[in-house]
């Protein structure tokens, strides 16, 4: 997991690299968009360089000024960062897709991205509404060809808007849809997943890794437990105690073996914190490692459990 530019990254099916380690800006509606301009400015400070938002946060322009003045103070370079972006269901029409990327950076103040990822496989009626419902509340989904927006993907990487192009939210069938894309020019860098220790995702891994994409966690901590979003009866994954045992064994938080559990996998992995203390925290896993028996007893964990309900 070496690269030339930075240590702890991995090599992309394209030739670029990803760092391993992502810092996640997604937060409840509730929270101050501000949060999210400190948290990616203490982020940096501690050393993440891959920053993970999205068309769907609503808090790109914070994000990116967050950077912008990371790299006026000297801090970073703009190419020592690793953004990425996603582009939401409403528009996955493919005359859509640039002008949705070209927004994201606009908001942000850069040139290109570093990564454009195909948010969730379904798409949603287009306009500017986040989540279009209809009269009884219900999303309206609409039919849009996937390998059609992917294509539309290609082109903004042949524009130099994006330097990778990746999905997110794919199983191993939509995987498929694309990899067999007749005509495909770029194939998928990665897809971006929830995996944590109850929904490892090992087959899912296992087909990525056969087909040289990146597997990408989120809510590898376990979840925010947005109520929009997550079942509030869901257990806590920072609670469990089998990672409780193997973090005082090692000195560490049970979030930090939640997260070297994925690095020593083969998967990169997104943090998501506000918290000074804990975005510091979760940089700290490159100095410990678990063992074979560590991480067998942490795949014995996964019970399929999805804190995630966004699966229309």
């Amino acid at each position: 997991m070496t690269d030339l530019k930075q240590s702890y990254s991995v090599r992309l099916n394209d030739g670029h690299f990803m760092p391993v380690l992502g810092f996640g800006t997604y937060a409840p509606d509730h929270t101050p968009k501000s949060q999210a301009a400190e948290a990616t400015k203490v982020a940096i400070d501690v050393g993440f360089r891959h920053i993970d938002s999205a068309y769907l946060y609503q808090n790109e322009e914070e994000v990116g000024q967050a950077i912008w003045e990371k790299i006026a103070d000297g801090t970073v370079k703009r190419e020592d960062i690793f953004y990425t972006t996603k582009l939401w269901a409403t528009f996955l029409r493919p005359e859509l897709v640039r002008p949705a990327l070209e927004s994201s950076l606009k908001k942000l103040g850069l040139d290109y991205v570093d990564l454009f990822i195909i948010h969730v496989p379904f798409a949603m009626k287009a306009g500017e509404e986040l989540l279009p419902k209809n009269a009884s509340g219900e999303i309206i989904l609409e039919t849009v060809d996937l390998c059609d927006t992917w294509e539309a993907l290609e082109k903004c990487k042949d524009a130099g808007l994006t330097k990778s192009i990746g999905v997110s939210n794919f199983n191993h069938k939509l995987l498929e849809l694309i990899l067999n894309k007749p005509g495909l020019k770029y194939k998928p860098t990665c897809n971006q997943v929830e995996c944590h220790p109850y929904l490892n995702q090992s087959k899912l891994l296992e087909f990525c890794k056969s087909k040289d994409i990146v597997l990408v966690a989120y809510s590898a901590l376990g979840s925010q437990r947005d109520p929009q979003w997550v079942d509030p009866d869901s257990p806590y994954l920072l609670e469990e105690p089998v990672l409780k045992s193997i973090a005082k064994k090692h000195s560490c938080s049970p979030g930090q073996v939640a997260l070297r559990y994925q690095l020593q996998r083969g998967v990169v992995v997104l943090a998501k914190s506000f918290s000074q203390k804990r975005i510091k925290e979760n940089f700290q896993i490159f100095d410990f490692e678990l063992t074979p028996e560590d991480m067998k007893a942490i795949d014995g964990l996964n019970r399929n459990l999805r804190y995630d309900k966004l699966q229309l």
